[in-house]
């Protein structure tokens, strides 16, 4: 049995990813003398919420793209979102509309979210780009940002997935499920677990692979872990705790995201450079 776990660096594969990004807006640019823009929308004034859109939009700037800053007051109406966002989904300059999440409890997200014109959704967030990669259709649609983020923090690594039984802990529509299509569609045997699952760690104990993205702080316990199962911990809770229970799961796994530093600039890297790819798909270009 491993008692030392390889960690997996999400930061320096998500550093490799957006160099690499990098290189491809400067080629937009060349191409169309235009620079590629994501724009984010934020409702009210959640303090993590305002953290995560600022270092979006830091990355996006930092590979060469643009951002717009949409803040919107806490009481404004799911009307209102949804008419702003449409204002952004027939600007041209726009290739990416990101809207944080989660809004506020009286805003329908979803309706929100399926204002977003399918080609502009970077995020991964609606029907129809979860429909895309559930189907085999990337093409149609985007990742949601984590899953997809995760599935090449995993690649990165050299994990194969075919044969391998995974356990997914939670069933967000952005995170859990996409999860679990993507893991599907990798050829991996994928069994969900959520709130009204019996005997969590039963599953747990299966699984050659588990992503916990329950948002619950120590949620999965060390001696649930299989000895040599790769466990990714897409959970980020106050005090920067991750849903697994480090160093005990640590001590069983052959590899283990670290909380921070695992999954979260993963997601970022993703973002960015589906933003990339939403701009040469709007403008006509190849997309690398």
């Amino acid at each position: 049995m491993n008692t030392t776990a390889t960690l997996m660096d999400g930061k320096a594969v998500a550093q490799r990813i957006l160099d690499r990004c990098g290189q491809r807006v400067a080629h937009i640019i060349a191409k169309t003398s235009v620079t590629p823009c994501l724009a984010t929308v934020l409702v009210g004034a959640d303090p993590a919420s305002i953290t995560y859109t600022q270092m979006k939009r830091k990355r996006c700037e930092a590979v060469g793209m643009t951002s717009r800053k949409i803040e919107l007051p806490h009481e404004t109406t799911t009307q209102e979102l949804v008419a702003t966002i449409r204002e952004l989904g027939n600007d041209k300059s726009v290739h990416g509309i990101l809207l944080q999440h989660p809004s506020p409890k009286h805003i329908d997200e979803r309706e929100a979210f399926e204002a977003i014109p399918p080609l502009k959704d970077v995020d991964g967030v609606t029907m129809q780009s979860f429909a895309a990669i559930s189907l085999g259709e990337p093409s149609r649609g985007y990742g949601s940002c984590t899953p997809a983020g995760i599935m090449r923090l995993l690649e990165a690594y050299e994990v194969k997935l075919s044969g391998k039984h995974a356990v997914v802990i939670g069933r967000s529509p952005i995170l859990g499920k996409p999860m679990a299509m993507m893991l599907l569609a990798a050829d991996a045997t994928v069994t969900i677990c959520h709130s009204r699952t019996q005997d969590v760690a039963s599953h747990v104990a299966q699984a050659d692979i588990v992503v916990a993205a329950v948002g619950r702080a120590n949620f999965v316990k060390g001696d649930w872990i299989k000895p040599g199962a790769i466990v990714i911990d897409a959970g980020y809770n106050e005090g920067n705790v991750g849903d697994v229970e480090f160093a005990p799961a640590a001590a069983k796994a052959s590899m283990i995201t670290p909380v921070p530093g695992g999954v979260g600039p993963m997601t970022i890297a993703t973002l960015i450079d589906q933003t990339a790819t939403g701009a040469q798909r709007q403008l006509g270009l190849e997309v690398e």
